[in-house]
């Protein structure tokens, strides 16, 4: 048997270390890991590796697994599709799954205007597909985002994307007509007028607010620090855009789904966007992204303007129409709610004790949670070696851990929004024993 067979065939027994290597060998570089840690099964709240240690989910795969993983329901619902058939390609022969996961989202969307949807497979493509709908519907061409942004890897949406280490750094030229101004950071001194002021120098200096075809921006930044947008700073956004005609599109890919206590974060301001993008947590790990927007917007691009081969995958429409089910029998905005007090409750005695290194909170907004780790208790002076040692320390102790940050300095919470009290209080006592180690 040659060596290729042998890698193929002999995986029982191996470490996670043989397959970092082995990873490191077959994968590239690019395409890196967090931690070393190769899951074997995964349940609820729960995961473990190969070589059979658990772990406590902090990250739900980054905001996916909002129902915990392998929740029955789901896996049901997607095994009964695999059974009929996997794939027809939607934009060829489709089915009714996608017809009435579509109009399921077009209920849920919030507003009053009537809603259309459309289907792709990842955030970046639903993002990258909501500018093509705004340039089609206004025929025009500027794109307005922010600093700190995240929304996706693609060329257009790199671009959009306010955080250049590691996303952006080796990959330009990036495309033209994208622009960028600060978004609000109380914590930073960036206030709700100053990024106002910002994208108003931009129709001064770089481009017309006539010839700006959308203003792009997340209820609360993801990669960015998962800092909120204040209520008034959307709203604000909203009058902007409908003074100028621009096409507000409102980024739900993390904030989407009941991970904030509401089904979308921009219902907390009573804003419409015109245009919403949604992924990770709408099938709770099955690869489908949508965008859903008001239907004459949504109209304006030509048949077969919009799509893909796998858009709107029968097993994702499949995952996503029992993953609304779950959502409302669990009443999973609800448990979000309760998960965030938990996790609040924890948080807040931990600042109460290293306030030097605890610099702000962020708690305001359901089961996505942040906590930024400073020196001397500077907000100008952000401690990324702690942040990254403590994720490292993290995962040698059993909890799997996230950071974000455009400084790198932030710690972010992203359970299963059905996530026991028991086992976020296990899990804190992990996080809290290796902060400790580590000071």
């Amino acid at each position: 048997m040659s060596n290729a067979e042998l890698k193929i065939t002999e995986v029982a027994g191996l470490s996670n270390q043989d397959w970092q290597v082995r990873k490191d060998d077959a994968i590239a570089r690019g395409e890196g890991n967090i931690a070393p840690v190769y899951i074997e099964r995964a349940l609820g709240s729960e995961l473990w590796d190969v070589e059979g240690k658990r772990y406590i989910d902090f990250g739900t795969g980054i905001a996916v697994c909002s129902a915990g993983h392998s929740h029955p329901k789901i896996v049901a619902a997607v095994a009964e599709q695999l059974q009929k058939f996997s794939h027809t390609c939607v934009m060829v022969t489709p089915y009714d799954s996608a017809v009435r996961l579509a109009e399921k989202l077009n209920e849920l969307a919030p507003g009053d205007s009537k809603k259309k949807s459309i289907f792709v497979t990842t955030g970046a493509e639903a993002v990258e597909n909501a500018v093509k709908i705004a340039r089609a519907h206004s025929g025009r061409r500027g794109v307005i985002a922010f600093n700190g942004g995240y929304h996706g890897r693609t060329n257009l949406t790199m671009g959009m994307t306010g955080k250049v280490t590691p996303y952006k750094n080796l990959f330009g030229p990036f495309p033209a007509e994208i622009f960028h101004a600060r978004f609000p950071i109380e914590y930073h001194g960036i206030s709700v007028k100053d990024s106002l002021s910002a994208v108003n120098d931009l129709f001064m200096t770089s481009i017309a607010a006539s010839d700006v075809a959308a203003i792009i921006v997340e209820p609360v930044q993801g990669e960015g620090g998962f800092y909120p947008a204040p209520v008034e700073f959307l709203q604000a956004l909203r009058s902007l855009c409908d003074e100028h005609g621009i096409m507000l599109i409102i980024d739900e890919i993390q904030t989407g789904f009941a991970r904030t206590g509401k089904m979308f974060c921009s219902e907390y301001a009573g804003v419409e966007a015109d245009l919403m993008t949604v992924a990770k947590g709408i099938a709770n790990g099955f690869p489908i992204a949508a965008v859903v927007g008001k239907a004459e917007i949504m109209d304006a691009p030509l048949p077969g303007g919009l799509g893909g081969t796998y858009a709107g995958s029968p097993l994702g429409c499949a995952a996503g129409l029992a993953m609304m089910e779950v959502i409302e029998e669990e009443k999973l905005a609800d448990q979000a709610l309760r998960v965030n007090e938990t996790f609040a409750a924890r948080l807040q005695a931990l600042q109460a004790r290293l306030p030097q290194k605890i610099g702000q909170l962020r708690t305001s907004r359901g089961a996505m949670m942040a906590m930024e780790l400073v020196s001397d208790g500077d907000a100008d002076k952000p401690d990324a070696a702690l942040t990254k040692a403590l994720v490292g320390k993290a995962y040698e102790n059993g909890l799997a851990l996230l950071s974000c940050g455009a400084r790198g300095n932030v710690i972010r919470f992203l359970p299963a929004l059905n996530m026991s009290d028991a086992l976020i209080n296990e899990g804190m006592d992990i996080l809290e024993s290796c902060l400790q180690e580590l000071l």
